[in-house]
């Protein structure tokens, strides 16, 4: 398949290009630890830390059915989505004290998708500030704490 260049695509997903199968697909297919970064299963979606996070608590929600879009999924499944998606608000509130988040998925690989085969939203937890000149200019982000805090602070708050 030929990928579309795009200054925004995840570089999780360029860093496993060589990899069989989706990204999310492949989480699922194992059991839930740091590794794998589930945070949380539900019945017809679940949580995944995202690998290379735009602010800490960066977090994906993403259906078990591996459809590329959100119209493919059935009202249950869409339903569970954005049950995670609210859940995940209040759990990131609690742990991190954000002023906003920033909701919202690339759908299709013109949109920016890395994974365009497995429909996802991002859940992003925002700051006023939080943006700085080491990712506007040195394309560095600095994140106050490593990613495996990260998902035992998120997954404890998923067990509360």
């Amino acid at each position: 398949m030929k990928r579309i260049w795009s200054p925004w695509r995840m570089k999780y997903i360029e860093g496993h290009e060589g990899q069989e199968g989706c990204i999310f697909c492949n989480a699922l297919a194992q059991p839930d630890n740091e590794e794998n970064l589930i945070i949380k299963r539900g019945t017809l979606a679940f949580v995944i830390l995202n690998l290379y996070p735009y602010t800490s608590g960066h977090i994906m929600v993403a259906p078990v059915a591996h459809q590329p879009s959100l119209e493919f999924l059935d009202p249950d499944s869409r339903a569970e989505v954005m049950e995670l998606v609210a859940q995940s608000m209040v759990v990131l509130k609690e742990i991190y004290r954000p002023q906003a988040f920033n909701i919202g998925a690339n759908i299709g690989e013109a949109a920016g998708a890395g994974e365009p085969g497995h429909v996802h939203l991002h859940v992003v937890p925002r700051w006023t500030g939080d943006t700085n000149f080491m990712s506007t200019l040195g394309e560095t982000r600095v994140l106050p704490e490593a990613l495996e805090d990260t998902y035992k602070r998120i997954k404890a708050g998923f067990e509360r």
